[in-house]
């Protein structure tokens, strides 16, 4: 026991690095259902996100095609990412704004494209290896240790010697609080989540407010994919992103559609996390199933209300009619 206190300061510092693609999940259902449009196709614009930024970096920054963007590979590989997410998000958010498809409906086909779409890019483009004529893939981004605030006992390891998806994650925690609790524009956005016809009657137009929401959201989960290929892994596999997507949506629930909440939700599943691989690796004798369990029976917990009810924005997942 003394010895797995004595570790408890790694195991959040890899807790905050595994909470990451959580994280930034959770922030992306909380723009989009903050403003009444559920977005369970998060799992789907991750896994896309994570395989464009990828075909990116592997063509594109090793200087297989020959472009002068070499140099810029890996951040020019996230920017396509993160737009590949905001595509996906635009696409949701006609489908379900203009449209008036089913939201439930509408994320779950973008979640069986992406199923289909990137297995089918996977196969054409980067399995096979060199062999077959693919790019060896650049890596990942290197980690950036803050000076001074890095040796701050304890706090310093967790939060100052990160990659930068992960510093990028912590400062969209305090920039999506402050944007949508303290601000006109997030104060549209709570109006048109909750009561549409009432911000309508103020001149708040809802559907550019949901489209703009959703897209941000789009992006925000197009960043939480590219995580793994570009900040974790260097490689992409098909369904990488196992259900991370899904958890993100149990950590927005957990956090009661707050920004702080989501985060501290996501610290919680990658903790969980966090301890399984210890447990792993100190030769623990529960069986390496059960512990990789963890994090998804913890979802399944929140998504049954155990953990506490919460209550969502009153108009999300109603279309508006006008």
């Amino acid at each position: 026991m003394i010895e797995f206190i004595l570790e408890v300061p790694r195991l959040l510092a890899v807790a905050v690095v595994v909470a990451t693609p959580l994280a930034l999940g959770a922030y992306s259902g909380l723009f989009c259902e903050r403003a009444g449009v559920v977005n369970i196709g998060i799992e789907g614009m991750m896994l896309s996100s994570a395989l464009t930024g990828q075909l990116v970096a592997q063509y594109v920054a090793t200087g297989w095609i020959g472009t002068p963007l070499e140099p810029y590979g890996l951040p020019f590989a996230a920017l396509v990412g993160i737009l590949t997410g905001a595509a996906l998000g635009a696409l949701h958010a006609v489908l379900t704004i203009r449209f008036k498809v089913d939201q439930i409906i509408s994320g779950t086909a973008i979640n069986i494209l992406a199923v289909g779409g990137t297995g089918a890019l996977y196969t054409l483009y980067l399995a096979g290896g060199t062999a077959a004529g693919v790019p060896i893939s650049p890596g990942v981004f290197e980690a950036i240790r803050i000076p001074f605030l890095a040796d701050i006992p304890i706090l310093g390891p967790i939060f100052f010697d990160n990659k930068p998806i992960t510093y990028a994650m912590l400062i969209i925690t305090v920039l999506a609080h402050f944007v949508i609790f303290h601000t006109p524009w997030g104060l549209r956005t709570r109006a048109v989540g909750e009561k549409p016809e009432a911000a309508d009657s103020l001149g708040i137009n809802v559907y550019t407010m949901r489209y703009i929401n959703v897209i941000i959201g789009g992006a925000l989960a197009g960043l939480a994919g590219i995580w793994f290929t570009l900040e974790d892994i260097g490689t992409f596999n098909v369904l990488m992103t196992g259900g991370r997507g899904f958890i993100s949506l149990a950590a927005l629930i957990f956090g009661k559609w707050t920004a702080f909440g989501g985060f501290g939700a996501s610290l919680i599943f990658g903790f969980a996390q966090a301890v399984q691989i210890y447990l792993q690796n100190q030769g623990s004798p529960i069986p390496p199933q059960f512990l990789n369990m963890v994090p998804y029976v913890l979802t399944m917990l929140v998504l049954a209300g155990l953990i506490g009810r919460a209550v969502p924005p009153a108009a999300d997942g109603v279309p508006y009619e006008k």
